[in-house]
């Protein structure tokens, strides 16, 4: 049984906290606050208590090494701001000036560590330096949904060398609304798909195919479906080597019952880039000189209109390339859709990753039922895999 944050005494304890403070960077500041927001309840329901907090994060893929584009230090800066409190800083998360200073933290303190995989040992989950680890805090906490899937020191290693571990609101709050989605989805139940690759959610369609009513699949992934089809989709992003998966998915799908719904037109361009002109046109035969590059209005009506009558919706990958003014109205348009749908009683479900950027950049964050901080994690949990990191915690 994993234990939540209210399973312990904490009063007077270091807690260590294992966050996702993965944020995007632009230069030194950091350009979206959304994962860092995400932790202060159980940051703040620690400092309440009288604990003292230990946090602890990577950002990036410096691959072991020090990089400073990828310090803490600027997360530092803007969790202080958002608690209107000062952080304790320590530029070596294993340093003995790093494990000194978390020792002697005063109840209400804060002490982040910097950026975890600066040292190799926390990606090849080492089991002596995830003994380090342990040594800043008495009580352990994983809030870290977005690392979750992975087996690395900080949310694995550290387990043993603590006889009180548990997750933090986060994490509870993830698996809680994930959970109850694949066990107890209210029908109907629509899956919307997005993004470029097939091979990535090939085990979460297997899942839904047995609970879904309907499957919506947008962005550069339905092109691949559409040559399956028979349609002409041009310069279009395809992956040939999933045409025959693609076939056998439609097949599945319909001797199961499940709708399977693609793009009926697309907006297309000859490049990505911006102020470029845009065509529209039918996916029965996109010409060859240009690539769908977001759904078309037809589209977002078709679709629009099946996720009107769902009561579950889970969402993973955009409709097209979002980050492109010129080809991001797919993405807002069913964006603002279920945001009404919500309000509706429609249970909406976001999948993170680029899924959870693209409602950020169009500020409705807070629209939906619940939008998750982690891409990987909740793909593999919503596929039916185990989390190491929460396995590591059933105890």
């Amino acid at each position: 049984m994993i234990r939540t944050l209210k399973a312990f005494d904490i009063r007077g304890k270091n807690v260590l906290i294992r966050t996702d403070f993965n944020v995007p960077m632009k230069g030194d500041e950091v350009a979206n606050n959304f994962r860092i927001k995400a932790a202060l309840p159980t940051i703040m329901t620690c400092i309440d208590a009288g604990a003292s907090v230990v946090l602890m994060s990577h950002m990036g893929r410096p691959k072991g090494k020090v990089d400073s584009s990828l310090s803490l230090m600027p997360v530092g800066e803007e969790l202080a701001a958002l608690l209107e409190m000062p952080i304790k800083f320590s530029e070596n998360c294993i340093s003995t000036d790093s494990i000194d200073t978390s020792i002697s933290l005063k109840q209400g303190e804060i002490h982040l560590l910097e950026n975890l995989r600066f040292n190799s040992g926390e990606e090849a989950n080492d089991m002596e330096f995830a003994s380090q680890l342990a040594r800043h805090g008495q009580i352990y906490i994983n809030e870290a949904f977005g690392t979750a899937h992975r087996s690395h020191a900080s949310n694995v290693g550290v387990i043993p060398y603590f006889k009180n571990s548990g997750i933090g609101w986060l994490m509870d709050k993830e698996l809680s609304y994930l959970d109850r989605l694949m066990s107890k989805p209210r029908s109907p139940l629509t899956l919307i798909l997005g993004g470029a690759k097939i091979d990535t959610k090939l085990e979460l369609i297997d899942q839904f195919l047995d609970k879904a009513d309907n499957i919506i699949i947008g962005g550069g992934m339905a092109f691949t479906f559409l040559k399956a089809k028979g349609r002409s989709v041009g310069g279009s992003l395809v992956d040939d080597s999933m045409i025959a998966t693609a076939k056998n998915i439609i097949n599945r799908a319909m001797s199961k019952g499940v709708k399977i719904i693609l793009p009926s037109d697309a907006i297309c361009a000859s490049s990505l880039k911006g102020g470029i002109e845009k065509e529209l046109h039918f996916t029965e035969s996109i010409p060859e000189n240009v690539m769908g590059l977001d759904i078309g209005p037809d589209s977002v009506k078709r679709f629009n209109s099946i996720l009107g009558n769902s009561e579950t919706i889970l969402w993973n990958g955009p409709m097209g390339v979002f980050e492109v003014k010129e080809f991001e109205s797919g993405t807002r348009e069913m964006a603002i859709h279920l945001a009404s749908c919500v309000t509706s009683g429609s249970k909406v479900i976001v999948g993170g990753g680029d899924t959870a950027a693209a409602i950020e950049k169009f500020g409705l964050m807070n629209d939906m039922t619940h939008v998750s901080t982690g891409g990987g994690a909740s793909l593999e949990l919503l596929s039916g895999n185990p989390l190491p990191a929460i396995t590591a915690l059933e105890k």
